[in-house]
C-alpha cells in the first residue's frame, strides 16, 4: 500500500484488486481511446451564466500521440482521419507510442486572469502548471472560439489547422472567490487531440513555458503531493496585516492536493514544413530545477477527462473483473507499479483543500455529510457508464456544498478560539490578583 498525506488525511488509498494474475492491465492509448470516443458522444452539462456574472472563460486540453523513435510514419493524409481511423493507425498503435498532454507554466500572469490560474506559489522551488485558455471577449463566436484564440495568443498553436480535431467539451465549471461565496465567471474546457505524428512549431509568449507530460505519469499511479496556501490571504482584507496574522494564527494553513508534473523534454519529429528555428520552449535548466505541480482547478479538469478512461461496470463485469469500491475523500487511484486504468476514477475530493489545523478537518467533516454525499453520487455515476446524470451540476453542487461545510467548521473554530483565548487571560488575571 502506497500513501501520502495532505493536513494528516489520506490522499491516496489502496483497492481490493480488480485484475486477475493472468490478464494484462489495459493500456494508456486503448483507454485514451475510449474516453476520446465517450467525450463525442456525451453532452457536456453546460452552465447558464446569471444576468448578474456574465463573465465566461475557456481552456484547451491538448493531447499528443509521440510515435516510437523507430516507427514507420505514413505521409500526411489527405483528409483529416476519424477518431477511430486515428488509433488504428500502426504508429499510433504501437506499444512504445507515447500520449501526452501539455500544461503550460506562466511566469507573468497578469492579474485579470488570475481567476483562471492558481496563486502563485510562496515556495520558489515550485512552479504551478495549467491549461492555455483566457477569458471570453465580446467579439467571439463561443467557447470553442475562445479556446481556440487563447491558445494561439498564448502559446503559438493553431487548433484551426487540419492536424488538430476538437474532440468536444467537458463539462462546465464554477469559478468562484475564496470560499465559495460568490461567482466570478463559467469555465469551459474542450478537448482536442493532435492528428499527425509531427507537432507543428510552438511560438509561447514571453513568460510562459510549455511542459508536454506523458498521460501515463498522471494515471499510474501519480505522484502526490500538496501545495500550501496562506489561509489569511483568502479570507482578510489585503492590506490589514493585523486580521492577516490574526486569521493566520487562528485558522492556519490551507493545503491542496497536488500532483507533481514530470515533463516530457524528448521532442517527436517536427513538421519538416514548420520552422525549426520555432522549437517550443519548456527544456530549459530553469525549469527543470523547479517541481512542477498540477492543482485546483486545473486537476479538477484532468480529472475530468481521466473520468472518461473508466471502464463501465457491465465492462468490468464481463471481463471477469469485480468493480472496486471508490471510498469519499480519499483519491481513487490504485496502489501498485502496474498501469491499471479502470482503477482510476476522479474524486471530487482532489481539488478541495485540507487545513493544517486538525480541529479544522474535524469540524468539516462534521458539517460535509451532505458534500460527502453528493461526492458518492458522482462516484456512483462514474461507474455506472461514465456518463452522469446531465440534471446535476456535479461539480458545482461539491463545491458549494463543501464550502458551506468550511465557513461553518471556520466559525465554530474562531469562536472556540476566541472563547479560549478570553477565559485564559481571564484565568491569567484572575491567577495574578488574586
Amino acid at each position: 500500500m502506497a500513501s501520502d498525506s495532505v493536513g494528516g488525511h489520506p490522499i491516496h488509498a489502496s483497492f481490493p484488486p480488480t485484475i486477475m494474475a493472468d490478464e494484462k492491465p489495459l493500456s494508456v492509448i486503448a483507454s485514451l481511446s475510449r474516453a476520446l470516443h465517450r467525450i463525442r458522444s456525451t453532452p457536456p452539462r453546460v452552465i447558464a451564466s446569471p444576468r448578474t456574472q456574465p463573465r465566461r472563460a475557456a481552456v484547451a486540453l491538448i493531447i499528443r500521440i509521440v510515435p516510437a523513435p523507430n516507427a514507420s510514419l505514413p505521409p500526411p493524409p489527405a483528409t483529416q482521419p476519424t477518431i477511430t481511423e486515428f488509433f488504428d493507425l500502426d504508429w499510433v498503435k504501437d506499444p512504445n507510442a507515447r500520449p501526452e498532454i501539455l500544461f503550460v507554466r506562466r511566469d507573468n500572469a497578469q492579474a485579470e486572469d488570475a481567476s483562471l490560474n492558481n496563486s502563485r506559489p510562496r515556495n520558489t522551488r515550485e512552479a504551478h502548471v495549467a491549461f492555455p485558455g483566457g477569458r471570453m471577449e465580446p467579439d467571439d463566436e463561443g467557447g470553442h472560439y475562445t479556446a481556440m484564440r487563447q491558445t494561439w495568443e498564448e502559446i503559438g498553436i493553431d487548433l484551426a489547422e487540419r492536424e488538430y480535431s476538437c474532440i468536444g467539451q467537458l463539462d462546465d465549471r464554477e469559478i468562484t472567490t475564496s470560499l465559495g461565496k460568490r461567482l466570478l465567471m463559467i469555465l469551459s474546457p474542450f478537448v482536442f487531440l493532435q492528428l499527425t505524428p509531427h507537432s507543428p512549431a510552438a511560438d509561447p509568449a514571453a513568460g510562459t513555458t510549455l511542459h508536454w507530460t506523458p498521460l501515463a505519469s498522471v494515471v499510474a499511479p501519480p505522484k502526490w503531493s500538496a501545495v500550501t496556501v496562506d489561509a489569511a490571504s483568502r479570507m482578510a482584507p489585503k492590506h490589514s496585516v493585523a486580521l492577516r496574522l490574526l486569521v493566520q494564527v487562528l485558522v492556519g494553513s490551507m493545503q491542496f492536493p497536488a500532483i507533481v508534473i514530470e515533463p516530457s523534454f524528448s521532442e517527436p519529429p517536427l513538421d519538416p514544413n514548420g520552422d525549426v528555428n520555432r522549437l517550443e520552449k519548456g527544456s530549459s535548466a530553469g525549469a527543470r530545477r523547479q517541481t512542477l505541480k498540477l492543482w485546483g482547478l486545473s486537476l479538477g479538469m484532468t480529472l475530468d477527462l481521466l473520468s472518461y478512461m473508466v471502464p463501465a461496470e457491465d465492462d468490468l463485469r464481463r471481463g471477469g473483473m469485480t468493480p472496486a469500491p471508490l471510498s469519499p475523500l480519499q483519491l481513487p487511484y490504485r496502489a501498485g507499479d502496474e498501469l491499471r486504468i479502470e482503477g482510476v476514477a476522479p474524486s471530487l475530493a482532489s481539488v478541495f483543500p485540507k487545513f493544517s489545523y486538525p480541529d479544522v478537518n474535524f469540524w468539516i467533516w462534521v458539517f460535509g455529510r451532505r458534500y460527502r454525499e453528493v461526492v458518492r453520487g458522482w462516484e456512483s455515476s462514474v461507474r455506472s457508464g461514465g456518463s452522469s446524470d446531465r440534471r446535476i451540476n456535479w461539480s458545482g453542487s461539491a463545491l458549494s456544498t463543501y464550502y458551506a461545510a468550511v465557513r461553518k467548521a471556520l466559525v465554530v473554530v474562531i469562536v472556540a478560539r476566541a472563547l479560549g483565548i478570553i477565559f485564559g487571560l481571564f484565568f491569567a488575571g484572575w491567577w495574578i490578583f488574586a
